[in-house]
């Protein structure tokens, strides 16, 4: 049972100190799971990100589930997910009467704003980490800006670009297998 509260609290700072989402929660995850916490290593956390990406839900909570349930199974799961949303689920339901009292205020609406900038960087910082252990060759590097470009400037669902770069990786990299 000790090791499930852990779980569920690394996940609730994970949650509590982290604004702007599932992508500016990243470089926290991070941080916490795999040079505080040694639950996974920096490949483990891409394949989490990359897994997380693709099922619904929130990368940040999809991850949190894959690595809870690493940890300890289907109540690993469960307590590293609740970790990681009750914080949200608190700040909300404490806001949610009041908010619309305030949102009109001025200072309101700079507060927000600094906000959003700050959640922009961190959003940069996670997708430099990513491109950074991804990108390991001159093909994958052209994989990832052409997946950008069709993404960014031809508004291409991401869904069929994951699954052509999945069958791509499979039948291009297909050799090279990760050593535990």
């Amino acid at each position: 049972m000790k090791e499930l509260f852990e779980l569920y609290w690394a996940f609730f700072q994970v949650g509590i100190m982290t604004f702007g989402g599932g992508y500016a929660m990243l470089p926290m995850l991070q941080r916490v799971v795999v040079n505080e916490k040694k639950w996974a290593t920096e490949e483990e956390i891409m394949d989490y990100y990359a897994i997380g990406q693709v099922t619904p839900g929130v990368i940040a909570v999809n991850t949190a589930t894959f690595i809870g349930y690493k940890q300890r199974n289907i109540p690993g799961g469960i307590f590293a997910t609740f970790g990681v949303v009750s914080p949200s689920l608190l700040i909300i339901m404490a806001l949610a009467g009041i908010i619309g009292q305030f949102s009109d205020l001025v200072v309101v609406q700079h507060a927000f704003n600094g906000i959003r900038i700050v959640v922009c960087a961190l959003v940069a910082k996670a997708v430099i980490g990513m491109i950074k252990k991804g990108v390991k060759d001159v093909l994958t590097l052209a994989i990832c800006i052409a997946a950008f470009v069709a993404v960014g400037v031809f508004q291409v669902s991401p869904i069929p670009l994951v699954v052509i770069c999945c069958f791509f990786g499979i039948f291009t990299k297909g050799g090279e297998v990760h050593k535990k």
